[in-house]
């Protein structure tokens, strides 16, 4: 069964803790060993890894991302205008892997799932699919 988490972004860019979210859904499944695959089905929205217990990283990384890939740029061709965000999903990546073990996610102790929106405001999903091992 393929979850859904369903989310309405706020902000152009954005990092949001979906990490509770996975739990919730891993104690639905009663999953004791396993894998937990994370995906955004979005080009212009990824999904990450990251540091959970300084919101300042979340900053840190935005700011980043935002620096190494301007909004504008003399440049880009793509019609939409949001170059940016594809290249900032690139970046980050589609999806995530956790291993599951003991009916937990195997996350390090500062760990925490995050759906990045790079063009929002959006309503976005983030698909999580479970799998036996």
């Amino acid at each position: 069964m393929v979850h859904t988490i369903q989310l309405t972004t706020k902000l152009r860019d954005e990092m949001i803790d979906i990490t509770r979210q996975v739990h919730d859904l891993l104690k639905q499944e009663q999953l004791d060993e396993g894998i937990a695959v994370i995906y955004s089905p979005h080009t212009t929205a990824g999904v990450t890894i990251q540091e959970n217990a300084d919101p300042d990283v979340r900053h840190d990384v935005l700011l980043r991302l935002d620096e190494v890939y301007p909004w504008e740029h003399p440049e880009y061709r793509h019609a939409e205008g949001n170059t940016a965000s594809h290249l900032k999903t690139m970046t980050t990546g589609a999806s995530q892997t956790v291993i599951v073990s003991g009916s937990r996610l195997l996350l390090g102790r500062w760990q925490g799932i995050y759906f990045c929106e790079f063009d929002g405001p959006r309503q976005r999903n983030c698909l999580v699919k479970f799998i036996r091992g």
